[in-house]
């Protein structure tokens, strides 16, 4: 009974993206740490890395599309709660540098050195533990999250002026982070990591653990995801994307469906970043940039918005053609990425999971939600009576 009902919540695409899952994390970091560098088989490090990269995308997409794709708020700011979730995590792995920095201060990273800062800031307090990173990854986005939503959502901010809003966030933050005075690196932003509880993080074995700790983040994101978006309250957040005003009248508060998402949205986000950082080596304040956050926005466009799936797989599509568009045309990446977007826009509404749809047959399982998803009919609204 209750395998069943578990099996009906995932859904059939759900459970293979989860396969897919777990077989990438077991096959990825065995095939780097138990065969030998001269095997056909082996994975390089550096593809552990740049995996590792990807699922964290997969991760900040998925977060993108519970708001976007199931409540009707494009947010053109969502790299913003990554970059916080990623400085979080720098915070902590700049302290647990200590003495083997540069100037061999235990106290002060470099960049506090070099600027002839006296004391550790009072917001660097607590970092040199990891339990309090990690927590302060998910609070301090929740809690931007909840104070941007708190007064855009009861003001009714909606459509295209809640996404520049957001774009605008994002933007506020980007010129404030490239401030030396600021306390966290200026335009630099925090690098030369050495390790991360006590593990070394150029070691093959720590980047494999990570890969690992980044899937099971995504697939755990996925699961909460996916229970909301097919519960009660997953119904309430599609009327509302179906018809914000008619869900009102009919006595739900709106603004508290849609806050209570942007947050969750947000922690995952978060989260997201926190993986991020340890696995590319820095953050700096171009993870803030707008071009980022609408990237993002593209990913979910590409894949299937609405379909949690989707959003994943259009992550790790666009940031595959982007690794090898900016090693061999760099130049021309931008153009490929406005010109993918619109041709989604036109040719393929439904992204990518709709095309494998529609090449099998109409109203295939892989977009069941989309297709069975709450729409305004007569009398009804996202499945709701009036």
């Amino acid at each position: 009974m209750i395998s069943a009902q578990l099996k009906g919540r995932i859904g059939p695409a759900g459970a293979i993206f989860l396969g897919v899952l777990a077989l990438a994390m077991v096959a990825v970091p065995v095939l780097n740490l138990a065969l030998p560098t001269a095997s056909p088989f082996h994975v390089p490090s550096y593809l552990v890395v740049l995996l590792g990269k990807y699922v964290c995308y997969a991760m900040l997409a998925l977060s993108i599309d519970l708001v976007w794709g199931f409540c009707g708020i494009l947010s053109l700011g969502h790299g913003a709660f990554f970059a916080l979730g990623g400085y979080a995590m720098g915070m902590y792995l700049m302290r647990q540098i200590g003495s083997r920095g540069v100037y061999g201060n235990a106290d002060l990273p470099d960049f506090m050195v070099f600027l002839n800062w006296e004391k550790l800031p009072w917001y660097w307090y607590g970092f040199d533990m990891f339990w309090f990173a990690c927590a302060m990854a998910i609070i301090v986005p929740t809690l931007l999250a909840f104070a941007f939503g708190w007064f855009a959502f009861r003001s009714r901010v909606t459509g295209v002026y809640l996404s520049i809003i957001t774009q605008a966030m994002t933007f506020v933050l980007l010129l404030a982070f490239f401030r030396n005075d600021m306390g966290f690196g200026g335009n630099n932003g925090l690098t030369d990591f050495k390790d991360m509880i006590g593990f070394q993080l150029q070691a093959d074995s720590t980047r494999a653990g990570l890969f690992v700790a980044s899937v099971i983040a995504l697939a755990l994101a996925f699961l909460i995801c996916r229970y909301l978006v097919t519960s009660k309250f997953g119904r309430v957040l599609q009327a509302v994307r179906d018809a914000e005003n008619r869900t009102r009248f009919l006595g739900y508060r709106v603004e508290r469906f849609k806050l209570f998402v942007f947050c969750l949205s947000a922690a995952l986000a978060g989260v997201a970043g926190a993986l991020y950082v340890p696995q590319v080596g820095i953050i700096n304040p171009s993870e803030f940039a707008p071009p980022k956050s609408i990237e993002a926005v593209v990913w979910v466009a590409v894949g299937g918005r609405g379909t949690l799936v989707g959003a994943a797989l259009g992550a790790v599509i666009v940031a595959a053609l982007k690794t090898w568009f900016t090693g061999a045309l760099p130049e021309l990446w931008l153009f490929a990425l406005g010109a993918l977007f619109v041709a989604v826009t036109l040719f393929l509404p439904r992204g990518v999971i709709g095309l494998l749809a529609r090449l099998r047959s109409p109203g295939h399982w892989l977009t069941k939600t989309r297709e069975t998803g709450p729409t305004v009919t007569e009398g009804r609204v996202g499945g709701l009576k009036r």
